[in-house]
């Protein structure tokens, strides 16, 4: 077994090999009682499950509610007012929480959240429902921001951390699994307004242990921190105007020309908006943390993982009802593997990462892993046998549980201490565009071909972005610390 034991100072070695900054950046000790620790990490668990409950419970509920409320034309605004709302937040309360601490904004998002979720279930028409959830969308963008980058300020050290991230994850993946059937069951036992209700409960247990438990740790500056504000609205325009343009140039209400227009408005953003970071003191986005090779690659492997991964959560179901022939019940009682195999992949990941001299590797094996699942599922036709289908997703579930947990805990290796939380937000926003470009891209192929040949391209695109995963992590170098 390779030495990897933690540097004198305690900390991961960057990509060069030489130790990164993680040094805590606040004048707070780190907790010390093993039980307060555990109380603050169930407090992130609380709130990542709040996430992704307030992401997907909605999903089973939707087709109700469009139907009661009559806007069934407003029917994808619904997911894409989350979903942009969202995106645009998670980069700059990634940077603010690095900023002034992550704290007070993670207990902000929880109340957002709960207000937004109270907002729908009393919604009277699609246009307010669209309306809370694009005020969700700004709870949940803060919450990812924070959660995500949480486990970094009550672990500095990275060989620890990686542990308790499969708590985490785990929380996220079965949450995520769990919420279609908690809508669908709160909505056949009450009513799909009930379902709204469910979010603002967990969020009560989530403020709770946050509050009580988790660190206030503020920043240490050497002079008072400047927001920058310009920096900011460029970067929103940047990320949220192509996700726009994304939804009116290819979703069911199409508008080419305004797609067009919003599509070069990014452009324009992404263009004024690189050089002027460059030039600000404490700017919205710090371009050092892509200026290394491994960053950038990580993120290009996030995109492709988030388009996978969506691909398999938002069409695998629909290829088992459709083409299968499998009932909603049973196509969801094998999608549950997936979900369940993503905690799996990651604790096992957690296990070996620290016998890992260059724990890149591991990537790689979930890439491999992966791709066998995912050309599995391409496989599925009428008359498949049901352990083959729970086979090929547990094994996808499985291969994702190595890559995505690895995503964010490379960013935080790689980043400055101080850049932390906006590097995991970056990881996440990367993540978040490719699983909306793949499930429009995939849609589409769908809409003009059939569910049968749009979900086997699809997972030949996923088997394609497994391959070059594998290629691109092979030129990650990532070594854990050494004496």
């Amino acid at each position: 077994m390779p030495d990897i034991r933690p540097t004198p100072a305690g900390t991961p070695a960057g990509p060069d090999g030489r130790a990164a900054n993680t040094a805590p950046p606040s004048h707070a000790a780190p907790i010390e009682n093993p039980r307060e620790l555990l109380l603050a990490v169930l407090g992130v668990c609380a709130v990542v499950v709040l996430v992704a409950l307030d992401a997907t419970i909605v999903g089973t509920v939707l087709p109700k509610v469009a139907t009661e409320l009559g806007g069934i034309a407003l029917y994808a605004w619904v997911g894409t007012g989350y979903l942009l709302s969202s995106v645009i937040m998670i980069p700059i309360f990634g940077r603010l929480g690095d900023l002034y601490g992550r704290k007070t904004f993670i207990l902000v998002s929880i109340g957002v959240v709960a207000l937004g979720s109270i907002l729908c279930g009393i919604s009277q028409s699609m246009p307010q429902l669209i309306g809370a959830r694009s005020l969700q969308g700004i709870g949940g963008g803060m919450m990812i921001a924070t959660a995500f980058a949480a486990p970094a300020d009550l672990f500095p050290d990275a060989l620890r951390r990686v542990k308790w991230q499969a708590l985490i994850s785990t929380a996220f993946a079965v949450a995520s699994g769990v919420g279609p059937l908690i809508g669908g069951a709160v909505t056949e036992a009450i009513n799909w307004r009930a379902a709204f209700f469910v979010t603002p409960l967990m969020a009560i247990v989530a403020f709770a242990l946050l509050w009580v438990y988790f660190p206030r740790l503020t920043p240490v500056h050497t002079s008072r921190p400047r927001i920058d504000w310009l920096g900011g609205a460029l970067l929103a325009v940047a990320v949220g105007a192509p996700m726009a343009a994304l939804e009116l140039g290819f979703g069911e209400v199409s508008r080419p020309l305004l797609a067009g227009v919003l599509a070069l408005v990014g452009a324009v953003a992404i263009a004024v908006l690189i050089p002027y970071e460059g030039r600000v003191t404490s700017p919205m986005l710090p371009l050092q943390v892509l200026k290394t090779r491994e960053s950038r690659l990580l993120n290009l492997v996030g995109l492709m993982m988030g388009s996978v991964m969506f691909t398999l959560m938002y069409y695998g179901p629909l290829l088992l009802q459709v083409e299968v022939g499998m009932t909603p019940s049973q196509a969801g009682g094998i999608l549950a593997p997936l979900v369940a195999c993503i905690p799996i992949g990651s604790v096992i990941n957690g296990r070996l990462f620290p016998r890992q001299s260059q724990p890149q590797r591991l990537m790689m094996l979930g890439a491999i892993v992966l791709a066998v699942g995912c050309f599995g599922i391409m496989t599925l036709e009428r008359g498949s046998a049901t352990w083959f289908a729970v086979v090929a997703f547990s094994i996808s579930g499985l291969g994702l549980g190595f890559i995505v947990p690895n995503l964010t805990l490379f960013m935080q290796m790689i980043a400055d201490r101080r850049d932390v939380g906006v590097a995991s937000a970056l990881i996440q926003t990367t993540r978040t565009l490719g699983s909306a470009i793949g499930t429009a891209a995939v849609g589409i192929i769908i809409a003009r071909t059939s569910v049968l040949t749009g979900v086997k391209i699809g997972m030949v695109i996923a088997v394609l972005f497994c391959i070059a995963t594998v290629a691109l992590s092979s030129q990650i170098r990532m070594k854990n610390a050494r004496m």
